[in-house]
């Protein structure tokens, strides 16, 4: 199957790189590969969503194999036999977020004790509301709970289709966590089996490009998620530290769980900034509590976006910034809630694949960040070319 695709994909014309080439280009064949790539690209989207039941835990699993890979060629070198382990990464990394669940669960049952104090300073919140609609908009207490019913009625359907779509969610997750750690034991265990396997698919005489290429997919699974983990304990720090200086009680949970919201690229922790804010408005005396909450949230996001990721994730990730946000939203579309998560690290592979195969790379080319001379401006490149010039002449 493989080398038919590789023969199919070698018919498809490259894309030609002047005017001139287009012009000696069949239309005809033109019209055949973009008609061929489209359908194909329309059937890999359908299989996706049709088998993505079975495709999310087999991708969960494959991010998370790629990062206990050391663990288990550390422990192998030390004497382990390959099943063993394989399975002692395996349990490593369940212990580890076994850890931080319980973490995450303790310090959520320690804020519930002060439930009541929250409960009673929601409800002077709500007074005070109700009485700033009398004073302001003229509403009264039975205006209000007229209109709150009536916007109820007609949330209730909706909320009805949330409750079960979370319910179907919740029921995915715990599928996952039972699907998800025995397909990475296999992929752990039977590494070689299926490297072998693709060797064989696409031809002995490409061994040594199969073999780059599966180095090259470790690396960019490595280098993301590796970064990733780096800037969340970053995020963690300032997030805490921020907390704690303005005075909000269980900071560092409420700082380790915004970061953890990271994996949701780009809006995670503008979403962990809410949980917060809504604490400290429940449990301050002042509404400026929680507005500076959210404004220190802002500035680490900056903070984040703008030099944080770029020099830890940046030089080893290199990501068409349109071609990320896209991936989102087609990865969410395609696999819900998972698929923000999914999206980045999947499109780093694909730029590998993509990189690897010499018809597809304009398609490796488009993923990748512009460099810099694609981004001056007609008078920059004159100056530019003007600035050369004048070094040969010099020389």
């Amino acid at each position: 199957m493989f080398k038919n695709f590789l023969n199919f994909s070698k018919k498809i014309e490259e894309v030609p790189a002047s005017e001139e080439d287009v012009s000696s280009v069949p239309r005809g064949n033109l019209g055949r590969s973009i008609t061929y790539s489209m359908l194909a690209l329309a059937l890999i989207i359908a299989f996706a969503y049709v088998l993505k039941s079975v495709l999310v835990p087999v991708l969960f699993s494959i991010i998370l194999a790629s990062l206990m890979f050391p663990v288990c060629t550390r422990l192998e070198r030390l004497g382990f036999t390959r099943a063993m382990a394989s399975l002692t990464s395996l349990l490593l990394m369940i212990l580890v977020l076994a850890g931080l669940v319980y973490l995450l669960v303790f310090q959520s049952i320690n804020i519930g004790q002060d439930a009541s104090e929250i409960v009673s300073k929601i409800e002077t919140v709500l007074k005070d509301a109700e009485h700033w609609a009398d004073e302001k908009l003229n509403l009264s207490r039975t205006q209000l709970i007229t209109t709150g019913k009536q916007q109820l009625e007609k949330a209730m359907p909706k909320m009805g289709a949330a409750l079960g779509l979370f319910f179907g969610s919740l029921g995915n997750f715990l599928s996952l966590g039972i699907l998800v750690p025995l397909i990475i034991f296999f992929l752990l265990y039977y590494r070689e089996f299926f490297k072998a396997f693709f060797v064989r698919a696409i031809g002995r005489e490409h061994q040594q490009q199969v073999e780059t290429t599966f180095t090259k997919i470790y690396e960019a699974i490595k280098n993301y998620m590796g970064g990733l983990l780096m800037v969340m304990g970053i995020v963690a720090v300032l997030n805490g530290v921020g907390l704690m200086i303005i005075g909000i009680e269980h900071a560092w949970f409420f700082g380790i769980l915004a970061s953890l919201l990271m994996l949701l690229p780009y809006i995670g922790i503008a979403i962990g900034s809410i949980l917060p804010a809504l604490f400290a408005l429940a449990t301050k005396d002042s509404y400026w509590y929680a507005l500076a909450v959210v404004g220190w949230f802002q500035l680490v996001q900056i903070l984040e976006g703008n030099f944080i990721t770029p020099n830890i994730v940046g030089g080893k990730v290199s990501l068409n910034p349109l071609v990320s946000i896209l991936s989102i939203f087609l990865f969410s579309m395609l696999f819900g809630f998972a698929g923000l998560i999914l999206a980045l690290p999947m499109m780093a592979i694909l730029k590998v694949i993509f990189d690897a195969v010499p018809q597809l790379q304009p398609y490796g080319f488009l993923f990748s960040e512009p460099g810099d001379r694609f981004l001056l401006t007609d008078k920059q490149k004159l100056k530019a070319a003007k600035k050369k010039a004048l070094g040969e002449q010099a020389e």
